[in-house]
């Protein structure tokens, strides 16, 4: 794996069989970008980045990754929780430019107070990338009228023998649900707690060491108890 620094941004590039696995959890306000900006991958090369930004955090995240050898797998994904008056930005380009490589992509966010979430991301399938695969979802939570997020998936699609969707979803939390849990004796605030570790769970599966995983989860759900 070699790397390098361009116009300041940090490039990886793995070359062919190599194996990327990273965590970031951006916790302090002076955190304000990913300490990678650009992904370049080998044939068979597999990456899979996880992201959480903790409240208080402001941030624009921008990701680039350049599917140039057969073959090649990434998954990135996170969770993204502003309870205040953050802003948070995440781009992140997918390139895909030869065949059989494939994509995924899962954002979860919950926002509340004023707080601003810009989502956008974009898959470029090129002409020559037949057999790829890949999908991007983004889901959002809003917790107040006041906090305002805008998501953007975008595909682009040249080759004619692929497997591409993209989703995106702005809702509130579900009061049957709530109603539900109440009637079982579980008070509204812990049904909101629930509701909200439910809706960001599928993030933390994409963290293979169960300690750094508790972790995770633990820090996650005490940042939720505190919406």
């Amino acid at each position: 794996m070699q790397e390098a620094c361009m116009e300041g941004n940090r490039v990886i590039t793995l070359a062919p069989g190599d194996s990327l696995r990273k965590l970031f959890m951006l916790r302090e306000a002076s955190e304000t970008s990913l300490p990678v900006g650009h992904l370049v991958m080998g044939a068979g090369s597999k990456a899979d980045i996880t992201v959480i930004v903790m409240p208080g955090v402001s941030c624009d995240i921008h990701l680039t990754v350049d599917m140039e050898g057969p073959g090649a797998e990434c998954s990135v994904q996170g969770i993204y929780l502003c309870p205040d008056e953050e802003n948070v930005r995440i781009c992140v380009d997918m390139n895909h430019k030869v065949p059989h490589c494939s994509s995924r992509q899962l954002f979860k966010g919950i926002a509340g107070g004023s707080s601003r979430v810009d989502f956008y991301g974009k898959i470029i399938v090129s002409k020559d990338a037949q057999k790829t695969e890949a999908y991007q979802e983004n889901h959002n939570l809003l917790l107040t009228d006041t906090a305002r997020v805008d998501t953007k998936p975008q595909l682009e699609i040249y080759a004619d023998d692929v497997k591409c969707s993209h989703g995106a979803t702005i809702g509130r939390l579900n009061e049957e649900e709530q109603f539900y849990m109440r009637s079982r004796g579980i008070s509204l605030k812990e049904a909101r707690v629930l509701q909200m570790l439910s809706f960001v769970s599928p993030v933390f599966g994409h963290i293979p060491e169960p300690a750094l995983r508790e972790e995770v989860e633990s820090e996650t759900e005490k940042a939720i108890r505190r919406l």
